[in-house]
Order: structure tokens, then C-alpha cells, then sequence
């Protein structure tokens, strides 16, 4: 791969294993790896305590909840004080994608990533999805609750990610008009897709 900088954006359902596919993606072509790590880059960056972001964290319509926070949340080094919106707190995190993705490689797990870097040359937008069995049986074990429970799991926080990546994006989350790849990982298993992937962002780039 020589010096070449590229960008791997990764979309995915919950329970689809996309953030191990994502993982699996960072290793395999040497890319830093953002997942919530975003995050507290956003948080370092701005002088906003990380507790924003997290609450912010692909929803909207959260900011009134913020404001139980009051001040102790911000940084004496915050530049965004007089202009402090849900809007401000997306700018912030937005500015921290674009410059992590300025300085390195990089592997972006959702946060409308592909989105934000949609004017960089070097990016390739992967979207990953599941059959809700595999979905749901994932998301029960993970979090030890019941298939009921993770399924009400999934569609509760589908639908704010949805909401969140619509709002931002003008576009339509999990449709493929809005990748460059979209695959369902319960056809090949994850560590199949994930080779599967890696083979098309190889030639996707010329690499």
C-alpha cells in the first residue's frame, strides 16, 4: 500500500458484527481506529467534556437533556461557547473526524463519516447488514437480555440512528444510493466479509 492514505467509512446495523468487521478492516490496512474513540478526540479537541459527545452520540433531538450538565462540562479552552446548539456539538465532532482523517488512515464506525468526508478523494463507503435472528441472538448475548428485549434494542436505537444520520446527511441510512458497497454479513460469516471487503477496497483503490 506504499504511503497511500485511504478512508474506510463503515455504516452497519445493530448486531450485524459490523464494528468487528470494522476492527478486522483497521488491521488489516494499518488504519487508526474510530468508533466512540471520536468521541473523546471531539471532546480533546473542543474543551467540551466527553459527556456531551456520548450523549449526543448518533441521536437527536437529546440537547435538553444537556443542560443538567450546566458548565462544569467545558473546557476553560472552548471555543464554541457562544454558539452552543446541537448543531455546535455536531460541528465539533465533525471537525475532528475531518482532521483525524487528514492526518492518517483511517477506519470510521458510523457518525455520519461518510458524510462529513464526502469531499475527500480517498474514501470508500462500506454499509453492513444482518438477518435479525443473527441480529438478535448477537445483541442478546452481548448485553444478557432476552431475544424480546434486544429485538425492542435494535428497533429503539435503529430508529435514533436512522433519525440522527437523516438529519445530518439529506440522505437515507442503510440505503444503498448512500454507499459504495453494502453487503449482509450472515451470507459469508463475519470473517469472510470482512476478506470479501478487504478484496473490493483493494481493487476500489488500486492497491
Amino acid at each position: 500500500m506504499a504511503n497511500k492514505k485511504i478512508i474506510i467509512n463503515v455504516g452497519r446495523q445493530i448486531g450485524s458484527g459490523g464494528k468487528i468487521i470494522a476492527h478486522k478492516l483497521s488491521e488489516e490496512f494499518n488504519c487508526k481506529f474510530y468508533d466512540k474513540e471520536i468521541l473523546n478526540l471531539a471532546a480533546k479537541e473542543s474543551g467540551f467534556d466527553a459527556k456531551f459527545f456520548e450523549q449526543n452520540d448518533e441521536k437527536k433531538g437529546f440537547f435538553k437533556s444537556l443542560f443538567h450538565f450546566h458548565m462544569p462540562l467545558v473546557g476553560d479552552n472552548n471555543f464554541y461557547r457562544s454558539d452552543f446548539t446541537q448543531e455546535s456539538l455536531y460541528k465539533m465532532q465533525s471537525d475532528a473526524i475531518r482532521k483525524a482523517a487528514t492526518e492518517n488512515s483511517c477506519v470510521f464506525v458510523g457518525r455520519t463519516a461518510d458524510y462529513i468526508l464526502r469531499d475527500f478523494d480517498n474514501v470508500v463507503n462500506i454499509f453492513i447488514s444482518a438477518n435479525m435472528e443473527e441480529r438478535v441472538e448477537r445483541v442478546s448475548r452481548r448485553l444478557k437480555i432476552s431475544s424480546k428485549d434486544a429485538q425492542k434494542y435494535i428497533f429503539r436505537n435503529e430508529e435514533e440512528r436512522a433519525s440522527y444520520y437523516n438529519y445530518y446527511t439529506g440522505k437515507k441510512w442503510g440505503h444503498g444510493e448512500s454507499y459504495d458497497l453494502c453487503i449482509n454479513s450472515s451470507l459469508l460469516g463475519i470473517d469472510n466479509t470482512s476478506t470479501y471487503i478487504a478484496d473490493f477496497i483493494r481493487k476500489y483503490f488500486k492497491l
